[in-house]
């Protein structure tokens, strides 16, 4: 049910299980968060899912697959991702020099591959939408040769605006391939809120007023995001599913959006 797709759980030192495949009717994704302190450390190792890891700010070391990486981020607001593709069965060892938080989503997939850091300097970052929503998008792992199954990048609403706009869905009832899709929320300044709406063209529909650290699940339906005014709106998504492709449909009744100029 829609109604039951929001995950709250306050941060806790280590990692944290925030979504698991098979609850809540998840079929695809189990999401995971990681909070360090300084000069603190973590192991995870997932055998049969690759992973991708989404450094959110901090600064640290990666290791993983016989690699390390030196990784830093201020603030999702303000700086650009540094993610790490760890493909099934491939430990990585996180270490924080500073408080540190990174979310970790996984998915069943084929063994194989070594594991690939993309940093700041690899995402690509593009403009969406037009008017009030008009929003950044940055693609961390969506059209690589290195990951099997997750697609994973970044959105960044301004204050007041919205995004994923129209109303969209990917849940195959209308030829579009059949995936699932997380996003894992900030907002700046962190006690604000935004709002998440999900639903059918059946009449099944559900909004949440989501938090700092919150996380929606979308198995099916359209949905929207939507920041208030004077708190900007940061989601990581997450999608796997039939495909490999980022393929929408969007809702008939507003798509007429499109033909008007601003």
């Amino acid at each position: 049910m829609l109604a039951d797709t929001l995950f709250r759980a306050p941060r806790s030192e280590g990692l944290q299980a925030l979504q698991l495949r098979g609850e809540g009717g998840a079929r695809e994704l189990t999401t995971h968060r990681l909070t360090l302190g300084g000069g603190g450390s973590h192991r995870f190792e997932m055998p049969d899912e690759e992973t991708v890891v989404v450094l959110l700010e901090g600064r640290g070391r990666f290791e993983a697959g016989g690699h390390s990486w030196n990784v830093q981020r201020g603030s999702v607001f303000t700086d650009r991702a540094t993610a790490l593709l760890l493909p099934p069965g491939v430990e990585l060892t996180v270490r924080a020099d500073a408080p540190l938080e990174a979310v970790l989503i996984s998915t069943p997939a084929p063994a194989g591959g070594t594991p690939v850091l993309c940093g700041p300097d690899d995402v690509a970052s593009v403009q969406r939408g037009t008017d009030l929503y008009r929003r950044e998008v940055r693609n961390l792992f969506t059209t690589d040769p290195h990951a099997r199954r997750l697609m994973v990048g970044e959105t960044l609403n301004a204050t007041g605006h919205w995004s994923s706009y129209p109303p969209h869905k990917h849940d195959g009832q209308d030829s579009e391939p059949r995936l699932e899709e997380m996003y894992y929320y900030r907002l700046n300044p962190p006690d604000g809120f935004g709002l998440h709406i999900s639903y059918t063209a059946a009449g099944e529909a559900a909004t949440h007023q989501v938090r700092d650290g919150d996380l929606v699940l979308i198995p099916y339906g359209y949905h929207s995001v939507s920041a208030p005014p004077r708190y900007d709106l940061y989601y990581l998504w997450a999608i796997a599913g039939d495909e490999r492709k980022l393929a929408v449909y969007e809702d008939p009744a507003h798509r007429w959006v499109h033909q008007v100029s601003t």
